[in-house]
């Protein structure tokens, strides 16, 4: 006869839990990670937050490493609630920084699921909406870029799947295959030709490397291929679920796609960081 896992106390013959420990502990589970979550979504006081969850724990048979895994994941669903609307207001990212100190949290703790990236990502865009050069992102070695002397970095994404437009054309159908004379200087009659060109338009793989968006130039770095472009010069951007495509201002200009996995904040870092330029440019 074995010991209930949660209360130690005997569980009966072939059992390993007792029904009600186990649902007890099912509970306290659900109510830290609800607590948690409820706790950022309506900004309460979080100072007793992390003494509360404790003694939850306590009741419920909760370890300590659990307690800690329920804290992470509330914090990483309170973000996705923050989110919902596309924005992060000043209180909801305080928040989130209480609730990080009052546990003792880690960046990489926080960022199992990128939660925390995407709170740094909304923070950028939150910045440059307002006016302002976000200092969130910092980049540690030197960059596979020549940038200009008042020129910032804002963010840089790795390996980005670079692609360009290409047109590819081939005949569909065929004309007769032997030359016959019909007249002096004509060889085949009119309805002899059938075939006729096609054009298709494919995005072909050019380059895996760096890509990286700064106040003035969108940059891509690779072994392949590198280049920048001046927001000034692009006309269009396309948003894509897992990346962006860009235009730029020329009459022989081909579409150019990056995949990056993130769609949705590389499109409004773009869009963004374009208006700041042109912003800045002004008021220069």
């Amino acid at each position: 006869m074995g010991n209930c896992r949660h209360c130690l106390n005997p569980a009966g013959f072939l059992r390993s839990v007792h029904r009600e420990c186990q649902e007890k502990h099912n509970a306290g589970r659900a109510e830290i990670l609800s607590l948690v979550r409820k706790t950022l979504k309506e900004h309460s006081a979080l100072a007793g937050l992390r003494a509360t969850t404790t003694q939850m724990a306590a009741e419920s048979f909760v370890d300590a490493a659990s307690t800690r895994a329920l804290v992470v994941e509330g914090y990483t669903q309170a973000v996705e609630d923050a989110l919902a609307d596309g924005l992060l207001s000043d209180e909801e990212e305080d928040n989130l920084v209480l609730l990080e100190g009052e546990f003792s949290l880690t960046q990489t703790e926080l960022d199992q699921k990128g939660a925390y990236t995407k709170v740094v990502q909304a923070h950028v865009l939150r910045e440059l909406a307002n006016g302002k050069l976000p200092d969130k992102f910092n980049v540690t070695g030197s960059l596979p870029f020549n940038m200009q002397r008042d020129e910032k970095l804002v963010w840089l994404f790795q390996q980005v799947s670079y692609y360009e437009q290409k047109t590819r054309r081939h005949i569909e159908g065929r004309s007769s295959g032997v030359s016959i004379r019909v007249a002096r200087g004509v060889y085949y009659r009119t309805g002899a030709f059938r075939g006729h060109p096609v054009e298709t338009t494919v995005n072909e793989h050019i380059a895996t490397g760096v890509l990286a968006f700064t106040t003035k130039h969108v940059y891509f770095a690779s072994p392949q291929k590198s280049f920048r472009i001046p927001y000034a010069k692009i006309v269009a951007f396309t948003p894509y679920s897992d990346g962006i495509g860009l235009q730029r201002d020329a009459m022989t200009a081909k579409p150019q796609v990056f995949v990056l996995g993130d769609g949705w904040f590389v499109y409004n870092l773009a869009m963004n960081l374009s208006q700041f330029s042109a912003q800045s440019q002004i008021h220069n």
